[in-house]
């Protein structure tokens, strides 16, 4: 079971900026376009949840990122604080989320930050707050709607927030908030799944499993310095984590 570490797993992200790569926008529709004051006009994009961005849904990229966390190797993490964020990203999208934390271990999820380098024209697709399960985690969840069902508890009871360059995304579960169709993933034998104690469980592809959240996907951002900020809470469970990036030219 990933989801921000409630009891199990942990994901989600959160940049200074001006001006905006208008390349996105001939690869994506409906796109959100906020404009602020931090230190001088700020624009960025958000595209729009029910777009087709980058060849795939919403779901289909929350199903990837996904798979991405999942094949990644413990010792060099991201989201474990074990590797830098370049870590498994590839294509003109890439992967932001939270920390992931032992079970029952005493894991710092609040006040967590990071840096890291982001190519020019690359696309972010963050998991602000997301819950997932697999018959693999849980083998009483024989069922698709058994594990949506299981995500949907855990994710009606959430609260989030995600700002970028100091702007607050408004609405965010309404305008944001997508599940993943049934997916597959694949595991190295050093899994965080294991690291975290939800195993020991063996390298290998594994089948259904599924995830609910908060994702959002920010067009290619200006070349320099960006943050982005999100928080998420459940009833016992606080995550809290910014991101400051780096954009190439």
């Amino acid at each position: 079971m990933k989801h921000q570490d409630v009891n199990q797993r942990t994901i989600q992200a959160g940049v200074i900026a001006a001006g905006i790569l208008l390349v996105a926008l001939a690869l994506v529709a409906g796109v959100f376009t906020p404009a602020i004051q931090a230190n001088g006009p700020t624009h960025f994009q958000i595209i729009d949840r029910d777009s087709v961005a980058y060849g795939r849904t919403y779901s289909e990229w929350s199903a990837a990122w996904e798979q991405w966390a999942d094949s990644i190797p413990s010792a060099n993490h991201p989201l474990l604080d074990n590797g830098p964020i370049n870590v498994g990203q590839t294509g003109s999208v890439w992967f932001l989320g939270g920390k992931f934390c032992a079970i029952g271990a005493t894991c710092v999820t609040n006040g967590v930050t990071r840096y890291g380098d982001v190519p020019a024209n690359t696309a972010l697709y963050v998991a602000v707050f997301n819950s997932e399960v697999s018959t693999l985690e849980v083998p009483s969840l024989t069922q698709i709607n058994d594990l949506r069902n299981y995500n949907t508890g855990i994710m009606d009871s959430a609260s989030v927030e995600f700002d970028v360059d100091g702007a607050r995304i408004p609405n965010l579960k309404d305008k944001f908030r997508v599940q993943s169709p049934a997916f597959s993933f694949t595991l190295p034998g050093d899994n965080f799944l294991t690291a975290i104690g939800e195993g020991p469980f063996a390298a290998g592809t594994y089948f259904p499993a599924a995830d609910d959240g908060v994702y959002v996907m920010i067009a290619p951002l200006s070349p320099g310095l960006h943050s982005l900020h999100l928080h998420g809470e459940i009833p016992g469970f606080t995550l809290d984590v910014t991101y400051h990036l780096h954009v190439s030219h």
